[in-house]
């Protein structure tokens, strides 16, 4: 059953790679979700945000968002990504500023998905649960140092 842990990671998850401009991003959401065991559905779900329809607007934003960060930092760009040109109402592009403004935006989304669906969580409890505790499934080291710690105890006793 999902809960709001897993759904705000595999939705942050998702998000990230939904505006990275690369081939297959439901497969690495997907794969990369599964490692943090997060929810893998709501990852690749979340990857419908870019499509045909919405890139030209998710690159426009990311490239007036690295020239941003890269003017307001001062950041050098590498030269082997390419040279720089002049586009109206976007400025200088440059294949360092695109690629800077969309690990920003990727990351900004990430960082708001946490929020949002514990928001959503706040206002419909019964859909997306607190992850209960298992106190059962305590590791073999844990069991053994817990045993160790009684042994003591018991023995200044």
């Amino acid at each position: 059953m999902p809960c709001r842990d897993t759904v705000a990671t595999g939705l942050a998850i998702g998000l990230f790679f939904a505006v990275m401009p690369v081939p297959m991003q439901m497969i690495f959401a997907g794969v990369i979700a599964m490692r943090f065991r997060s929810n893998v559905p709501i990852a690749m779900a979340a990857c419908w945000l870019s499509n045909p329809v919405t890139n030209v607007p998710i690159w426009a934003f990311q490239l007036v968002l690295g020239n941003w960060i890269q003017s307001l930092l001062h950041l050098p760009m590498p030269e082997i990504l390419g040279m720089q040109k002049h586009l109206p109402g976007v400025g200088m592009v440059h294949a360092g500023t695109f690629i800077l403004g969309a690990l920003a935006s990727g990351l900004l989304l990430a960082l708001l998905a946490f929020p949002l669906v514990h928001l959503l969580a706040l206002l419909m409890p019964q859909h997306l649960p607190v992850r209960p505790h298992k106190a059962e499934k305590v590791s073999a080291f844990m069991r053994k140092i817990r045993a160790q710690r009684e042994a003591r105890r018991q023995a200044r006793e």
